[in-house]
């Protein structure tokens, strides 16, 4: 059975690397960050554009980088729109507490949306590989720096 589910994560995974989802540059953002891991190569830029409620209206990225990173990317611009600023901030949060902790809970955090992290539980098994952590949070940070006013992050 774990088996098999690793598989089915695996394939998330690559359908998201190979065919990443928002994967463009909207004319119409009003936040946006670059995103650099230097360890390994992951470049991204993420794009916002949130309306009068301060609620995140459209999600893109541009960039290039490993499965993981880009397909991070792709799940995170496809779960953040809708959500609120202070809810993405949470996903971030519970996201990059999920791929970090050992001892992490999903029914355990104060998460916008549990829905969203079930879907991206797909990710968790990058905290076996710490080098991998910072592919799968890339996209993360970037976002996190858009909606802050920041103009770039990094994974160091």
């Amino acid at each position: 059975m774990f088996d098999e589910l690793r598989e089915l994560y695996q394939e998330v995974i690559l359908d998201h690397g190979r065919n990443p989802r928002n994967h463009r540059e909207p004319e119409d953002a009003s936040h946006s960050a670059r995103g650099d891991n230097p360890v390994c190569g992951d470049r991204i830029t993420v794009y916002l554009k949130l309306d009068s409620d301060e609620r995140i209206a459209d999600a893109a990225f541009i960039g290039r980088g490993c499965a993981i990173s880009q397909a991070s990317a792709s799940m995170m611009t496809e779960i953040v729109q809708g959500k609120t600023v202070a809810e993405a901030r949470r996903l971030f949060d519970s996201f990059h507490e999920m791929c970090t902790r050992d001892d992490y809970d999903a029914g355990t955090q104060d998460a916008a949306d549990q829905e969203a992290l079930e879907r991206l539980q797909v990710m968790a098994g990058v905290r076996e590989f710490p080098m991998r952590v910072k592919c799968a949070t890339l996209a993360w940070h970037t976002m996190n720096a858009a909606v802050e006013g920041g103009e770039a992050a990094t994974t160091e």
